[in-house]
């Protein structure tokens, strides 16, 4: 599930909040997700939130991880939703994706993350959260890892989709 088209003044937006220092944006797009009832009823069907995480050396180099932060505002405004921060790890510092076309998006993710604390997923829905859907490599790798350590059911939830 995507909340809108990758272009124009969300398109805007996202770039700002990744690469341009506006972490209060969190903020926008928390409300704006919240106050979406469509969404805010597929979210409640899964049974944790697991935001897309970054490398620490990005992470160090941005501040902060824009999908955490949007979900923590998130579950900070309905405790009932479950965030997991401390599951899916990302192991390899690779290229940014968004400079990279499919077949180099692909190949470039591969073995980029890892799961900790696997019993935590064991027979469980889980919805991925990531900014922005292109061509789905990061979130199907992310989905793949999940499923393998064994989640139930393994859903997606993207600000844009290209």
């Amino acid at each position: 599930m995507y909340l809108f088209k990758y272009g124009g003044i969300i398109q805007e937006k996202i770039i700002k909040y990744k690469f341009y220092e506006k972490a209060y944006l969190y903020n926008m797009f928390a409300e704006i997700i919240f106050k979406n009832l469509q969404v805010m009823k597929y979210i409640k069907s899964y049974e944790m939130i697991i935001p897309i995480p970054l490398h620490k050396y990005r992470k160090r180099e941005r501040g902060y991880n824009q999908t955490y932060l949007i979900i923590k505002e998130l579950s900070k405004r309905d405790n009932t939703i479950v965030m997991e921060n401390d599951i899916l790890k990302k192991q390899k510092n690779i290229k940014p994706q968004s400079s990279l076309n499919e077949l180099q998006r692909n190949n470039n993710i591969k073995g980029a993350f890892y799961i900790e604390n696997e019993i935590k997923i064991e027979n469980k829905k889980v919805l991925l959260f990531d900014d922005v859907f292109t061509t789905g490599s990061t979130t199907n790798e992310c989905s793949k890892k999940l499923k393998e350590k064994g989640a139930k059911k393994v859903g997606i939830l993207t600000i844009a989709k290209d």
